[in-house]
């Protein structure tokens, strides 16, 4: 077997015999963006955070190539995770690809309008800029079945959106500003990263588009797939370094989730402290 120098001495060759094959990290954006659950906890800043830094620390990189495939969901952690994309983007001015493969909607399109170049599936869905918010009404079901609400508030806004409550117009009212400041966020930036929308159709009502669809409107910028198109950017020898997904197992992010001294009774305590706005914000998303 010949002998191969360890990457970190190439550099003690001399210039002609130093192999510059070009390499490309390749990092998984994959489900659905926020904190889901212990065993699904989706993507957040937290999560992928260590694999960016580790893709983006690589020697001799041409490029990082990220594959989304996300339908939304957490405005914040997908504008975290699309700011630290960019933030280490330009620290080591490399190009940024994004390959869609199922869906790049909504959180999943603002993270992917973190690359330089889009590249979608000719089946992805893209798309859906728009912000929602959805829960139940179960006012007329507790009073039923013969259930007194009773809420004690500082702040006359605190129980906005009761679920348990009639709905209020003025709550409503309220949740359109805010809902429409963060749509305001999400439509700049898009037109910040992708200058070529076409300026004839409204791409800001939350609709969806095919990959095949979305190149001519200017959301994507090519239908292909990762191998196909990195080979054709960088010649057929372009190796791929895929990062691995840093999640933990269950049981660590269990753990992460308690603090010492915390019995199973307490942290029940704290879920049923929040769950009323846990009911009124969950939807609350991209």
């Amino acid at each position: 077997m010949p002998f191969r120098l360890p990457e970190s001495l190439r550099f003690l060759l001399p210039r002609r015999f130093r192999t510059e094959t070009p390499r490309v990290a390749v990092v998984r954006l994959s489900g659905v963006i926020g904190a889901v659950s212990p065993i699904r906890p989706g993507l957040s800043i937290a999560s992928v955070a260590p694999s960016l830094e580790r893709a983006f620390a690589m020697p001799r990189l041409a490029a990082v190539a990220l594959i989304v495939n996300s339908p939304g969901g957490s405005p914040v952690q997908s504008h975290l995770i699309f700011k630290r994309i960019r933030a280490l983007a330009e620290e080591k001015e490399l190009k940024v690809f994004a390959f869609v493969e199922d869906a790049a909607a909504s959180g999943g399109y603002m993270i992917a309008c973190a690359a330089d170049e889009i590249v979608a599936d000719p089946a992805s869905i893209v798309g859906s800029i728009g912000v929602v918010s959805a829960g139940f009404g179960f006012d007329r079901l507790i009073e039923r079945i013969g259930i007194e609400r009773r809420v004690h508030t500082q702040g006359e806004a605190k129980a906005m959106l009761d679920p348990f409550r009639p709905e209020n117009p003025e709550d409503v009212a309220r949740l359109k500003e805010l809902q429409a400041d963060v749509q305001d966020l999400f439509t700049t930036l898009v037109r910040a990263r992708r200058p070529g929308l076409d300026a004839g159709q409204n791409l800001f009502t939350g609709a969806v588009w095919t990959g095949r669809q979305a190149v001519p409107l200017g959301l994507a910028d090519s239908v292909g797939d990762l191998r196909g198109t990195l080979r054709e950017r960088y010649g057929e020898k372009v190796e791929l370094h895929v990062v691995p997904e840093t999640r933990g197992s269950l049981l660590a992010r269990l753990l992460r989730r308690s603090t010492p001294g915390q019995t199973a009774a307490s942290l029940s305590e704290g879920a049923i402290a929040t769950i009323e706005e846990r009911a009124a914000w969950a939807r609350f998303g991209l």
